[in-house]
């Protein structure tokens, strides 16, 4: 019994070595990103993007399966992210769009600084894990976008519709638009995890895995596309939950009762109470001379 109980510690630093591991890897991948795009090989800096994003997936699954989660790992894993899905996709645009422009590079720096924020606010309302959605466009989404923009529109039959990447100006567009999403509160659902135990699990797993055999085979005509569905997606749910929710018709700030209230506390709100000092009746009352009581 005692062996058992001594053979725990060294385990747990045996196994926690795991996840940091492949957070390290989305470092590197992220940071070769980087490299590569310097040197003109943009089409391997895109998947070096992709396969950070990869990793970043397997770190979060890796922890919670071997129960190694730390706080430690959560601020390295974010400030890996920042790294592989804001600085390496906003130098790959960089170079590819606006490097010929003296100001353009603000189009990339505004997309890193939307990065950042929302990493930081991620751990803040969402305690660097997301249970059941996202609050906002993740950022190795945003970054998978950026990257696979390259090998969707230089793909042979994309270059025949397309002919070829688009312009600098519908770039800035994208940038823009994934800067934006990232700092919503668009919720965005998490990749469900392979499951037969129901038919409707059984139904997405099976999705899941033909996506996942496309993403193999084809991903250079499979991953934009898919990823432009997913973020679109979101945006019109959100949209249509809320031309579907009733806007209040009387002011928000004042309870009343409701039909579902059955016996609860109304709170009643006098807001001449709270009204500024430069209304009369506050400044009579301020004139008054205080009296000891």
């Amino acid at each position: 019994m005692n062996r058992k109980e001594s053979r725990r510690p060294g385990l747990q630093r045996g196994i926690i070595i795991l996840p940091s591991a492949f957070t390290l890897g989305n470092l590197f991948f992220g940071v070769y990103a980087m490299v590569a795009a310097s040197r003109g090989d943009f089409q391997w800096a895109a998947w070096c993007i992709v396969f950070a994003a990869v990793l970043d997936m397997l770190d979060g699954r890796i922890a919670r399966f071997t129960a190694t989660g730390s706080r430690f790992g959560a601020e390295l894993d974010s400030l890996v992210d920042a790294i592989s899905f804001g600085v390496a996709p906003g130098l790959l645009a960089y170079y590819l769009f606006f490097a010929d422009d003296p100001w353009s590079w603000v189009l990339s720096f505004l997309y890193v600084t939307a990065v950042v924020v929302r990493l930081a606010r991620f751990n803040v309302e969402q305690g660097g894990e997301a249970k059941s959605t996202f609050l906002g466009l993740p950022s190795p989404t945003g970054g998978m976008i950026v990257a696979t923009v390259y090998p969707f529109f230089t793909a042979p039959a994309v270059v025949e519709i397309t002919g070829g990447l688009p312009t600098p100006q519908t770039m800035g567009i994208i940038l823009i638009a994934l800067a934006l999403l990232m700092m919503s509160h668009v919720p965005y659902p998490l990749v469900p995890k392979i499951s037969f135990r129901t038919a409707r699990a059984g139904v997405g797993s099976v999705i899941l895995l033909g996506c996942a055999a496309a993403a193999l085979t084809i991903p250079e005509y499979f991953l934009f596309p898919f990823l432009s569905l997913y973020t679109l997606w979101g945006v019109s749910r959100a949209v249509g939950l809320g031309l579907l929710e009733r806007l209040p018709e009387k002011d928000p700030l004042l309870d009343e009762p409701r039909e579902d209230d059955s016996g609860a506390e109304v709170r009643s709100l006098d807001y001449t109470q709270i009204a500024p000092s430069k209304y009369p009746e506050s400044r009579k009352r301020d004139d008054t001379p205080e009296t000891d009581h």
